[in-house]
């Protein structure tokens, strides 16, 4: 793996918070985004794996630092796997929080911990297929073939994905008002991605997940790094943070699709390969 220098934020905020990590590691947490930050976006989601970096790098930073954590929409388990940390030595640091922290896998004894599913997702899931034909032949076609849409089932959450679709972000649109409507019929939200609509519960979000992770480990500084519409809420967390005398540093994993993230991050990364170079330099700036 090459030698990159450790980034310097562009921001008082992120520099603050960064001096604060590397004068206190074993103090600090990093916690990470799954798709788009530790993988590559690809048209399937499952066949997402990580960056064939992330889990070495982890593994050689997880040791300096008080956690690190995956906060992912993902099931744990999947997160797990696409991710290869169960085969990856010196991630005893490790914590996955799947389903926005509704689930919760530890390697230290590599179980998944988790409430009930939420009914409504189960009920979404069935009427989605007409949902999908109706909204189809309403943009010109017969059926939601005419929509390209493929369903991402979760198990917590369901997910409609168009990057497959001729017309990605016609179809996106045409999507929107029809599930939202679905979702509340279910008592579930809408929360829009990259080319992602996902209906789940409400009160699950990375940012909840992200704080209540802070103040279990009593973190006195954090890193959290994303890519998507749906890292806002842990953006918003770290920023909050900051505000109670938390020191916290927000890294966008460099998107176009997504220009809101890259506009309040402290620094901005090149995706995943250069998430995998800051947790390498990183990890050589505090010694590990």
């Amino acid at each position: 793996m090459g030698s990159h220098p450790l980034p310097v934020p562009t921001t008082a905020a992120g520099r603050d918070g960064l001096a604060a990590i590397l004068e206190r590691p074993g103090e600090a947490i990093a916690a990470f985004d799954f798709d788009g930050t530790l993988a590559d976006i690809v048209p399937d989601p499952d066949q997402a794996r990580a960056h064939p970096g992330a889990a070495p790098a982890l593994s050689r930073l997880a040791p300096g630092l008080r956690s690190v954590a995956v906060i992912t929409g993902r099931p744990a388990a999947l997160a797990v796997a696409y991710g290869g940390f169960a085969e990856t030595d010196g991630l005893d640091h490790l914590v996955v929080l799947g389903h926005y922290g509704a689930e919760r896998w530890d390697a230290a004894d590599r179980e998944i911990t988790a409430p009930p599913p939420h009914p409504g997702v189960a009920a979404a899931q069935a009427e989605l297929p007409d949902v999908l034909a109706e909204v189809g032949a309403a943009v010109g076609g017969a059926g939601g073939a005419t929509v390209g849409a493929t369903v991402e089932e979760k198990g917590r959450a369901v997910a409609v994905h168009t990057r497959r679709a001729a017309d990605p972000q016609g179809a996106f649109e045409a999507l929107r008002e029809p599930l939202r409507h679905l979702a509340e019929r279910h008592g579930l939200i809408v929360e829009p991605g990259r080319l992602v609509l996902e209906l789940r519960p409400p009160g699950m979000d990375k940012g909840v997940a992200l704080t209540d992770y802070v103040r279990e480990t009593g973190a006195t500084a954090v890193l959290y790094a994303g890519d998507d519409l749906g890292d806002l809420a842990a953006f918003a967390a770290v920023e909050r943070l900051r505000s109670q005398g938390v020191p916290g540093v927000l890294v966008c994993s460099g998107s176009t699709e997504v220009t809101e993230l890259a506009q309040r991050a402290d620094l901005v990364v090149d995706g995943p390969a250069g998430v995998v170079d800051l947790l390498t330099a990183l990890a050589r700036a505090i010694g590990h």
